[in-house]
């Protein structure tokens, strides 16, 4: 009990002495330890999906718990919670956002999933690297409902963040959803990886035939991951088709009539669907 008042005090404290540090206040409060590792690791080997089979369908009234998840093209998607954050992934300013973003989060492989000169109204800009050699770029961070985080993983050699710890997967923990984006990942995960994700309900996932990794590499992370609904991104032309035929019947396929839907736990599919959103976008998967 007083161990629980201490630490509130002090994350009361450091907000009130110092604005900048109310991002690092956010990971001594309770509610800012990931639910997705601890649920995962409680229960090995379970898949999590939601209790009420349903269908996913684009944006419509939001509803309580509701999640809205917009593909705006290449690797960036339009993250909006209930408790009103906006965030976007692998941003690098070329497809517009809605709005101005409470957070972006960017890999390293290439300039079109990061911008070093991002809208100073950006609050927070999150890096998927680090730009001291050797190290892990290390994010866990409480913004308003969303604990967002992240796990490293090393790129091929010959990219922009080249070698090692130079791809972040960040994964959004939001009304009870583990929401995971792989960035531009180019190996096959570890245990240690798995374990550091932990459970994830949605899944986004980069999909180009050899980019990052090849349809069979990449299946076989989907498959582990077992995430209700995987979103491919990255994506143009015949990949997307040899990605898919790496799924059987375990695995639904549907494809969205637009580039926006709205998920949450109840709304999550039983059995896992690979949903691809209608992005009619142009330009390379790089």
């Amino acid at each position: 009990m007083m161990r629980s008042f201490s630490l509130a005090l002090l994350s009361t404290l450091l907000m009130l002495m110092n604005p900048a540090a109310a991002q690092a206040a956010g990971t001594v409060e309770a509610r800012s330890a990931s639910q997705c590792q601890a649920i995962a690791h409680a229960i090995p080997g379970a898949t999590f999906a939601g209790y009420t089979p349903a269908a996913l369908a684009p944006a419509s009234k939001a509803e309580n718990g509701e999640v809205t998840i917009t593909l705006l093209g290449h690797a960036t998607f339009f993250i909006e919670t209930p408790g009103g954050v906006a965030i976007a992934t692998d941003f690098s300013g070329a497809f517009p956002t809605p709005y101005t973003p409470d957070a972006v989060t960017m890999n390293r492989a290439h300039p079109s999933h990061y911008t070093l000169n991002p809208d100073p109204a950006i609050r927070y800009v999150l890096h998927g690297w680090s730009d001291t050699p050797g190290e892990k770029a290390k994010v866990h961070l409480q913004v308003g409902d969303t604990l967002i985080r992240n796990v490293v993983t090393d790129i091929r050699s010959g990219y922009d963040g080249g070698g090692e710890n130079g791809n972040s997967i960040f994964i959004f923990e939001v009304a009870g959803l583990c929401i995971g984006h792989l960035g531009h990942l180019h190996f096959e995960l570890t245990d240690q990886q798995y374990g550091e994700i932990g459970r994830l309900d949605v899944l986004m996932v980069p999909v180009d035939g050899g980019l990052t990794m090849g349809a069979d590499s990449m299946s076989r992370v989907v498959k582990r991951l077992r995430a209700s609904l995987i979103l491919p991104m990255h994506r143009l032309g015949p990949p997307m088709d040899q990605f898919l035929a790496m799924f059987g019947s375990d695995f639904d396929i549907g494809y969205a009539p637009g580039a926006t839907i709205k998920v949450s736990l109840a709304s999550l599919p039983s059995k896992p669907l690979i949903y691809v959103l209608n992005w009619q976008g142009s330009g390379q998967a790089n």
